[in-house]
């Protein structure tokens, strides 16, 4: 079997429990596009794969391929993202995030670039020099584009220019330049309304980590 083993790099976008001690784990990779493996006795304390197939783990997976799907042997996770742990609001955010990712991205099929726009966003959550909200606004926006669907502005309403800049750069941009800006508040919450519009439009289904996100942002106003 070792050497029919394959080798993937990517991220735990979610899992769920299986048998008494397993976990089937989604996975998105370079190399495989997002996949769905198991990943045998990850949960049990003493398991090999243990605390290695969570959520947000990075790193490289080895599996070989069942009859009906994909079962993880070894883990090497290059980053946990363990701040989450301690930062609520960023695991909120988060966890959004690869709700998203998971949405768009199709069994099978090859995105690097929402990986790398993923793993650059959870980064830029770590953070303490980019408002989270900016940082979901531009996740959000990106993602669209990155899967082909970014309508340009919604007509339904005038925007400020500077809104309308900041959706062209962020659309026009390279992923390490997304998340070294900044906006006023009047920019950023017309961006939270666009993205808002947006998921309405695009996305067919209630997310339920955004109803954490929105509750966090709601209070963020009160304040």
């Amino acid at each position: 079997m070792q050497n029919d083993l394959t080798q993937v790099r990517g991220m735990v976008l979610k899992h769920a429990p299986v048998g008494d001690y397993d976990w089937v784990v989604t996975i998105l990779t370079i190399e495989l596009g997002k996949i769905t493996a198991f990943a045998k006795g990850a949960r049990k304390p003493s398991g090999k794969l243990s605390g290695n197939v969570e959520p947000f783990c990075y790193g490289t997976f080895k599996l070989y391929a069942g009859r009906t799907s994909y079962n993880i042997v070894e883990a090497d996770i290059q980053n946990y993202f363990e701040s989450f742990r301690m930062d609520l609001d960023g695991a909120i955010y988060g966890t959004f995030f690869l709700e998203i990712a998971d949405y768009y991205c199709h069994e099978n099929d090859i995105d690097t670039a929402l990986l790398g726009l993923l793993y650059m966003s959870l980064r830029a959550l770590e953070t303490d020099s980019i408002d989270n909200r900016l940082v979901r606004c531009i996740y959000e926006i990106k993602s669209l584009s990155i899967e082909g669907e970014y309508p340009g502005p919604p007509l339904d309403r005038r925007w400020q220019d500077a809104t309308v800049y900041t959706m062209d750069f962020i659309v026009k941009s390279s992923v390490q330049k997304l998340y070294t800006f900044s906006v006023k508040d009047d920019i950023l919450h017309e961006l939270m309304n666009v993205t808002d519009i947006f998921r309405k439009r695009f996305i067919d289904r209630q997310m339920k980590s955004f109803e954490m996100v929105s509750s966090l942002e709601n209070n963020v106003e009160k304040l």
